[in-house]
């Protein structure tokens, strides 16, 4: 009988995955992953104490053993000191992405084989399939809280440790399991924070963590300095609110269209397709991570560019040295390097990289 760790965040979804798994007949142990308490208490609220109470109910609802596990000096390393490194380079890093790779499926899992489990599982909604001596990848079956994205830079091995109980399952059918069983967590809210840091927003921890660095705001059709920004780790490419400018008189908004690491210059111009920047055909990405055999010649594929962006398709054309240069169908908008791109063959998420 397979011993499953299941990494239980105080969520309904992780508490499902937990309650099916023990339905299933398996070993069940639930694990909540202690990465961040905000301990220097300068940004807002956030929720981890009522996160480990409320995965600790669920446990005892179901009758599995229950633990705290702290990575918190792994975290730190591993994505916040990631995070904060490419904000203060004028990147745009994704911090879930990176929390899946290097925590949940890295040290995570690692504490789980040392302490005897088969496997992790989360609540995901993703679609792990066996396929003859290796294991696929699929986009969870509800399209809108499909997460497959964020595990883009799995590997095989990651991968063959893996569980996704829930991604079979529609939002509203989870809901539905959840309160049949009387699980605490059955009508909580989805949280809508970043992977460790809850419900506080990106930019008060970025003015907590972050040193202010200002520059001017440039106008890119033109070179006219139109203000000045308190910080480039502030803004990312296609923003639109908060700039800090006002609109013309024509009613015509300024976007964000790039940053100029020479003289720490916000680049902005009017929206629409003729904004330098903002719109490409083509870019180039780097740190290329494949779930199955790397993908060494060109072909056509699918790809997001975001987590809530449709698949769109490209032709992927490696180059050495890990990177690859993709061309798009349709153009894109707002690319930002940093940003994580998951490439797809139909429903079937292959890899992902990072946009230089």
């Amino acid at each position: 009988m397979e011993r499953i760790l299941v990494g239980m965040s105080g969520g309904v979804d992780s508490s499902v995955a937990a309650l099916l798994l023990k339905q299933q007949g398996f070993e069940v142990v639930g694990a909540y992953m202690k990465n961040w308490i905000n301990e220097d208490n300068v940004i807002g609220h956030c929720p981890w104490m009522q996160d480990i109470d409320d995965a600790r109910a669920v446990a005892e609802k179901i009758g599995i053993e229950f633990r705290v596990v702290n990575l918190m000096q792994d975290y730190r390393r591993l994505v916040v000191d990631y995070l904060l490194d490419g904000y203060t380079r004028g990147l745009t890093p994704n911090p879930d992405v990176m929390c899946n790779s290097r925590v949940k499926f890295g040290v995570f899992t690692e504490y789980a084989r040392a302490e005897g489990f088969t496997a992790l599982a989360t609540g995901h909604y993703a679609q792990r399939v066996e396929r003859g001596d290796h294991f696929a990848l699929l986009e969870g079956a509800d399209p809108n809280k499909d997460q497959s994205y964020f595990l883009a830079l799995l590997s095989q091995s990651q991968l063959r440790d893996a569980r996704f109980p829930i991604g079979h399952l529609l939002k509203p059918e989870l809901r539905q399991i959840a309160a049949d069983a009387a699980l605490p967590t059955a009508q909580k809210k989805d949280s809508q924070g970043i992977c460790f840091i809850g419900e506080v927003k990106m930019a008060d921890f970025l003015t907590a963590y972050v040193p202010q660095h200002l520059g001017p705001i440039i106008r890119a059709t033109d070179g006219k300095l139109l203000g000045q920004h308190r910080g480039l780790h502030y803004y990312t490419i296609g923003q639109r609110k908060g700039i800090g400018i006002p609109s013309n008189t024509d009613h015509e908004a300024y976007v964000v269209t790039g940053k100029r690491a020479t003289d720490h210059a916000l680049l902005v111009a009017f929206d629409g397709p003729q904004a330098p920047g903002l719109w490409t055909n083509e870019c180039r990405v780097h740190s290329l991570s494949f779930i199955g055999d790397a993908l060494t010649k060109p072909q056509r594929l699918e790809c997001r560019v975001r987590y809530r962006d449709p698949r769109v398709v490209i032709d992927f054309i490696p180059g050495g040295d890990d990177t690859a240069l993709v061309k798009f169908e349709t153009p894109q908008r707002a690319l930002a390097s940093g940003q994580i791109m998951a490439f797809y063959q139909g429903p079937q998420l292959v890899g992902g990289a990072v946009f230089a």
